[in-house]
């Protein structure tokens, strides 16, 4: 039995899901594609095989192995992609939520009846179905839940817009005892350089009390202002548009001090070796071809009380 609970981001990691690449279907159609960066790629030949997305996610699966981190997968669906386990769900405190995802990807939480069998039914959520929200959009900071959403407008112009407002109601509902807070992002359906899917494209708290951060990819000068409210000014990490696109912002992080990130990533790695954290490096570049990257392929399920 899996008695879930999270209540931030780089606690010490015991229990996660890990993606698969089994079977994920190959290179989609142009017209099937559901955000800008896989259509860059499938547009440029360059989506990625899945012989190189099961090849990175070893390497990811090795790492953690060797912190000793109990790895479950899902099971495998015959073509559909399964790689992105985050949005399919997510822990806050001691509750699973099972994410309201796109049509396009209802089928990936078929693939978790073998994990949410060995979690108590009564700490597994359904969200109600008027209220849409994955996984990469909610970012666990102790007493915050952070939450990328789109306003109604936003929200039924783009395909790219995945949580709505009515998330942050729920969420605040649902915990009391933690401040909600939203954060309304820059979206496009066809430049992704222009378009942050997720709230972990664009931020990402660190465990030694750093945070990443695109600014350009909120809509609205008060919520950075509020990052740095938060965070203070010393503590921000700034990534640029270029860095945003190969998704800087998305690591992972095993415990308070130890990180997971691309490999290619020189200038962000290094600045993380200075402030403190221990970076495992790996090639994930892949993987990011698909608009997401290591945390993207996470769905933690156990980190430790702190």
């Amino acid at each position: 039995m899996i008695n879930p609970f999270v209540n931030n981001e780089f606690n010490s990691l015991t229990h996660l899901v890990l993606g698969i690449s089994d079977d994920f279907g190959g290179c989609p159609n142009l017209e099937d594609a559901y955000d800008p960066k896989s259509k860059e790629h499938i547009a440029n030949n360059t989506f990625p095989r899945e012989k190189c997305i099961k090849e990175e996610l070893d390497y990811f699966l090795q790492v953690l192995n060797k912190y000793q981190v109990n790895v479950l997968r899902p099971n495998n669906i015959i073509g559909c992609n399964q790689v992105f386990a985050r949005d399919v769900g997510f822990v806050i405190e001691n509750q699973f939520f099972v994410s309201n995802m796109i049509s396009n990807r209802s089928k990936e939480i078929l693939g978790f009846d073998v994990i949410l069998k060995q979690i108590p039914k009564f700490n597994i959520n359904h969200i109600p179905p008027h209220i849409f929200v994955e996984g990469g959009d909610v970012v666990v900071s102790d007493d915050i839940v952070f939450v990328g959403y789109s306003d109604a407008d936003t929200f039924n112009r783009f395909q790219v817009s995945r949580t709505n407002a009515e998330a942050l109601t729920f969420f605040s509902k649902k915990f009391p005892n933690k401040k909600v807070i939203g954060f309304n992002l820059n979206k496009s359906d066809h430049v992704s350089l222009d378009n942050c899917l997720h709230l972990d494209c664009c931020f990402q708290p660190l465990g030694l009390g750093h945070v990443i951060l695109y600014p350009d990819g909120f809509r609205f000068k008060k919520d950075i202002d509020l990052v740095y409210e938060i965070f203070g000014q010393d503590n921000v990490i700034i990534i640029n548009k270029e860095e945003m696109g190969q998704m800087f912002s998305n690591l992972f992080s095993i415990a308070n001090n130890v990180i997971v990130s691309e490999k290619k990533f020189n200038r962000l790695n290094q600045l993380l070796s200075e402030r403190g954290y221990v970076v495992e490096e790996i090639p994930f570049s892949e993987i990011s071809k698909m608009g997401g990257l290591l945390r993207c392929t996470t769905l933690p399920l156990i980190r430790d009380y702190e």
